[in-house]
Formats: C-alpha cells, structure tokens, sequence
C-alpha cells in the first residue's frame, strides 16, 4: 500500500495524517514485521519525542482502520505488519528466530480439514508454526 493510500484511508475515517501516523507506517513498512517497541524505536530515529504509548495507541487506531494487522510470533509482544501484506502464514525456528513467510495455499489441507471434521474456521493470516528452520535441522 502506497503513502497516498494510507493518507486517503486516514482521511475517508477523519483522522488526520499526523506526523506520529506516517513515521509509525513507514516503520512497519521498512521492518516487515516489527513489535512495538522496535516501531518506537524506529520512529524515535526522526521523532525522539514519540513514547511508547503513542506508538500503541496509533497501532491501535491502524489496525482498526485496516491498516496494519498484528501476530504472535511467540511469547511477549505481537509483532505488527502492512495488512495489505498480510496474505502469509509465518514459520518462526526455535532456534535461529528466523521468520518465513508462505502461501497460505500450502496449508489449505490443514485448514480444510480443520473445517470439516470440527467445525473450525481457520483464520490463516494470523497463523504462525514454530518449528527448526532448514538452516537449524
């Protein structure tokens, strides 16, 4: 999604397009997949006066907008990203901390299956699957 994508979302809902809003989005464009607190500090990079509370409340506005949506990687934070980026399953090694990306297609069996033997609607783009990466095996 463009700048001017962002700044027209913004706009349609009538928030502005404050300074605060466009350093976090570029952040998280930059980062891929970023906490919070690695958002912050990329904003502070320009902006020192930006605290934490910014940087969550404006997470907060963006996801409800459409903007950014947010994962669990594992334990601690959610790690944020561009929602039109979304379209992946993550695959995080235990051991390196290296994050994957894949088509949600190469876990649709899974998630049929999932489906038809319980009933359960899978939201893919919030999956994550922890494992050893092919470096770590």
């Amino acid at each position: 999604m463009s700048e001017t994508s962002w700044h027209e979302q913004l706009r349609a809902h009538g928030y502005r397009v404050t300074p605060q809003r466009q350093l976090v989005l570029e952040a998280i464009k930059a980062a891929e997949h970023a906490t919070p607190e690695e958002i912050c500090a990329k904003v502070r990079e320009t902006a020192r006066g930006v605290n934490i509370s910014t940087v969550y409340r404006t997470l907060e506005l963006l996801e409800q907008l459409g903007l950014v949506t947010h994962t669990h990687l594992g334990h601690g934070a959610p790690t944020y990203h561009l929602a039109a980026d979304a379209d992946h399953v993550h695959l995080v090694c235990h051991e390196c901390g290296e994050i994957d990306e894949v088509a949600p297609e190469l876990v649709q069996d899974l998630v049929t299956r999932f489906d038809e033997e319980m009933g359960f609607a899978v939201n893919v783009h919030h999956l994550t699957v922890f494992g050893r990466c092919r470096k770590c095996r």
